[in-house]
């Protein structure tokens, strides 16, 4: 959530990054919330006046009575029960005000970082970086729901049979290859200096507003609706809400966390060939990191977690690039996005398997997680988080990019966990 003295210190830059990321009425909302805020301070000013003449007239009350003056003491007393009456509607018209303001400031995005390109939409992001190489496969190659039906590693069918569409069954080698790289995943973020963390898979509304799901993700996550709970969309949730209304030491920062957790998406209004196979999931395995930094060290963070997940797709011997994404296409919380995508050389289309997004002090401050400096100043954090990495199209690419016909080969990096290098 922006805060005011945001707002207040740069509100042409904020209006201009709004729009950034083509948040319709930004100038309109940022007005409103500005004279919601001088509802509020006009306020406070009237009831610090009423305050101050209440205690002026109190400390008078008691000389009146000294001498004698009882009427004038009885009429200074009703004069401080109206003022009383007076700083409650106040009080309330404060309450009302702040109410309305933080309720407007939820529904507004992140602004953007000024490195963040001009774009509309996926077609506008910009590739800054390749790696990999491209494989050459057989002729006519398998696309992965193919191969796991061949292989018999996964029932999508069993999936719609027990649950519904979009939650695969996994079987055999197809269930090993998924642990496989759970447990690559994790030992790689815990030899980068990351605390593994197994937290819940549902939250409590508090936590969808604390990380920013709620308001704007609602209608996409799951909502257990008698207990008011929710199932996580990503692990992000539940770690960095570990520090919800929390003041942290600047010497205890970076904190790095990472967590596998299954993952649960609506996915309303995907259709199309995009949702083949495991391309598009409601439920589905994921590695996440996690950071809480400060704001003079977060870029650096930033880019530590970028290169940890680029140095993941190595290991997989995976095609992939790195995309800087537009205005139109970030997430509503972030500062700053980046998202990897591996190539499919069955599908002949990109597959993105990890955003990587540095969310600056806007989590921060819904979650009011705040950090003591050595001067014993509190400030608010910086959060950052990203895909490390998500399995669906990571596994989907691997059946589809190492089929040979002998049968799936499994990169070197996974065959200690896979205890085999093909999947015949």
């Amino acid at each position: 959530m922006l805060t005011i003295k945001q707002i207040l210190d740069n509100k042409e830059a904020v209006i201009r990054g709004l729009e950034k990321k083509h948040f319709a009425g930004a100038r309109e909302t940022i007005e409103q919330v500005l004279a919601l805020d001088n509802k509020r301070k006009e306020a406070q000013a009237q009831l610090d006046n009423l305050l101050s003449q209440v205690k002026t007239i109190s400390k008078s009350i008691g000389g009146m009575m000294k001498e004698g003056k009882k009427e004038e003491a009885a009429a200074a007393k009703q004069q401080v029960a109206e003022i009383k009456e007076q700083t409650k509607e106040l009080e309330e018209s404060m309450k009302t005000a702040l109410d309305e303001r933080t309720q407007i400031l939820y529904t507004i995005p992140n602004v953007p970082y000024d490195e963040v390109p001009e774009g509309r939409d996926a077609s506008d992001n910009v590739v800054v970086k390749e790696g990999g190489k491209l494989i050459d496969l057989p002729e006519n190659p398998l696309p992965h729901w193919e191969l796991a039906k061949k292989y018999n590693l996964i029932d999508f069918d069993l999936g719609v049979k027990i649950t519904g569409a979009g939650f695969p069954v996994y079987i055999g080698q197809g269930a090993r290859l998924q642990r496989a790289l759970i447990n690559f995943f994790l030992d790689e973020a815990r030899a980068a200096g990351y605390t593994e963390i197994m937290p819940p898979t549902v939250v409590n509304a508090a936590s969808g507003y604390g990380t920013g799901q709620l308001p704007d993700k609602e209608g996409q996550m799951y909502h257990c609706e008698e207990d008011d709970l929710y199932l996580i969309p990503t692990a992000e949730v539940p770690v960095t809400n570990i520090y919800r209304d929390e003041i942290l030491d600047e010497k205890d920062l970076p904190i790095k966390n990472c967590a596998y957790t299954e993952c649960f998406r609506r996915e309303a209004g995907s259709y199309g060939k995009d949702v083949r196979g495991l391309n598009r999931l409601h439920e589905f395995s994921k590695i996440e990191i996690v950071r809480i930094d400060t704001p003079e060290h977060s870029k650096q963070s930033h880019q530590e977690m970028l290169d940890h997940v680029e140095g993941l797709l190595k290991k997989l011997e995976l095609p992939y690039h790195i995309l800087l994404l537009c205005g139109g296409d970030m997430s509503f919380t972030s500062s700053v996005c980046y998202d990897f995508e591996v190539y499919s050389e069955a599908q002949k289309r990109w597959l993105e398997v990890s955003s990587v997004s540095n969310f600056d002090t806007y989590q921060a401050n819904r979650l009011q997680c705040r950090y003591r400096n050595a001067d014993k100043k509190i400030n608010l954090c910086h959060t950052l988080n990203g895909s490390a990495l998500a399995l669906p199209r990571i596994l989907a690419a691997l059946l589809e990019n190492f089929q040979t016909p002998e049968g799936i080969r499994i990169p070197k990096a996974l065959q200690p966990y896979m205890g085999t290098d093909m999947i015949k």
